[in-house]
């Protein structure tokens, strides 16, 4: 059948029009589509139409890729999947493998791409930057830094206008935990059990999962009770959560501490959205104590949750510092770390300097990134097909014992698998399980929580009511075959 499909695209090309050529490769791949779907009998829905073909690939194969990467890569990487995808074009919510095969894409580079895979506007910028001035450093002048900055600034509540910008999330949450010590003059930082926050030395100690924690010094973090709705010892009650906090404060430091960091959902965890009520209580507590609070948005900003631009818009609050990466740049590595002006005034105790940090290039791509979520009203568009993609997720916990909860908001949702709905048991094996038979009908989803068994649904903010109804028509399907 491939020998068949390929002839016929090389008799189109023979025929030196560009638009027919086109035209025959949209629908071959269309079949192609069908054919592997004919591989899941009672699957009969296919994806949604997309008029992108991407062009033939001529590189290496998956096999010769995966030996490299054993050879010369480090050995702590892991990939998805028995058989890993190749993965080797993007067009906004699809990816395509080395055969052409599309795939929905529901994990957006764990919660980084949100505008689209190779959006047009954002590779204009980046090109258009990188044929100029690829690399200056701040020690001279370029507008691309300051016009980011401002318009991040514009997005930001109260009197947070500052901009440190880096080149990742754990990067930014480093700065914020050093920002808090510098300026309150404490060590004590306060973190959520189940948080991850980073893996470098200091954000190692504020994540709380044994899985992301070498056994090196980790000191001067305090770990609360997680405000887990689902599994957590208080339910949704965030104020009798926030009480712990307190008693952290005083019974754990010396009364006064540097500060509180956390995200609103969390996303390596599980996708779990803090107790309503919670921040409010938590932050009056850590005001007291003379601290800063840090939001940590690296997943959860930039319009993914729908309702907000920020997810602890959510709660209702007004952090001190707010970090983000992730989808600040579509897929460049970018960060920043937000802060009022009274707290940035800590840095110039000493000189601080980030080569990478606020590279022309990056920053373009991030301007042109809140201006596509602004122009195409994405942020709108994560409440209004995330709710109904949450709404269709919920029916089908309603509809199979395994799926004990559905959790989230927008565009930043989990689905938790447990064998026992009771003893909320962690169903691991089946959840990879459902994650491999999804492939086979061309969906990708990510996976998250402490034990590896929650699907972490986080798309392209462009995904589609159609790319919702098809994913769950999938998990449907797989799940009435376990």
């Amino acid at each position: 059948m491939t020998r068949f499909l390929l002839a016929a695209a090389s008799r189109a090309l023979s025929e030196t029009n560009s638009l027919r050529f086109r035209r025959c490769c949209f629908s071959l791949l269309a079949q192609k589509e069908k054919v592997v779907g004919n591989n899941n009998e009672g699957f009969l829905q296919k994806l949604p139409p997309f008029d992108y073909s991407p062009p033939p690939y001529t590189g290496p194969s998956a096999a010769d890729i995966l030996a490299k990467r054993k050879a010369y890569l480090s050995p702590s990487l892991f990939h998805f999947y028995n058989k890993p995808l190749n993965i080797v074009d993007g067009k906004m919510q699809y990816l395509f493998d080395d055969s052409g095969r599309r795939y929905l894409d529901a994990f957006g580079g764990i919660a980084t791409v949100c505008c689209g895979h190779c959006h047009p506007d954002v590779i204009k910028s980046i090109t258009n930057q990188i044929n100029r001035i690829q690399h200056t450093t701040v020690v001279y002048l370029n507008h691309a830094i300051a016009d980011f900055a401002e318009a991040l600034a514009s997005k930001m509540p109260g009197n947070l206008k500052v901009v440190f910008f880096t080149n990742s999330g754990t990067e930014a949450n480093e700065l914020a935990m050093m920002i808090a010590r510098l300026y309150t003059g404490c060590n004590d930082i306060i973190s959520l059990r189940n948080a991850y926050h980073g893996n470098a030395a200091g954000t190692m100690g504020a994540t709380a999962q044994s899985n992301w924690k070498f056994n090196v010094v980790q000191t001067g973090v305090h770990h609360a009770l997680n405000p887990d709705p689902y599994r957590g010892v208080f339910g949704s009650d965030g104020e009798k959560y926030a009480k712990d906090v307190q008693d952290l404060i005083d019974f754990g430091t010396s009364g006064h501490v540097a500060g509180f960091i956390s995200e609103a959902i969390q996303g390596v965890g599980g996708i779990i959205e803090l107790a309503p009520n919670y921040l409010p209580a938590v932050y009056a507590s850590i005001k007291k104590a003379g601290g800063l609070c840090i939001a940590d948005e690296v997943q959860s900003g930039f319009g993914r949750t729908g309702s907000h631009f920020w997810g602890f818009e959510t709660q209702g609050v007004v952090p001190d510092i707010v970090t983000m990466a992730k989808g600040i740049g579509n897929g460049i590595p970018l960060g920043a770390v937000v802060t009022t002006p009274e707290v940035a005034e800590v840095l110039t105790r000493r000189s601080y300097f980030n080569t990478f940090g606020g590279n022309p290039v990056c920053t373009a791509a991030g301007l042109a990134v809140l201006n596509v979520i602004e122009k195409e009203k994405l942020q709108s568009n994560a409440f209004v097909v995330g709710s109904h993609l949450k709404e269709r997720l919920t029916a089908l916990k309603d509809k199979y014992e395994i799926i004990g909860d559905v959790r989230g908001r927008g565009m930043m949702l989990g689905v938790e698998l447990v064998s026992d709905r009771q003893l909320k048991t962690p169903a691991k094996a089946e959840t990879l399980r459902v994650m491999e038979q999804m492939k086979e009908l061309g969906v990708l989803i990510g996976k998250g929580g402490f034990h590896g068994n929650v699907f972490r649904i986080t798309p392209p903010l462009c995904f589609t009511k159609d790319d919702a109804d098809y994913l769950v028509d999938a998990m449907d399907y797989t799940l009435s075959k376990m």
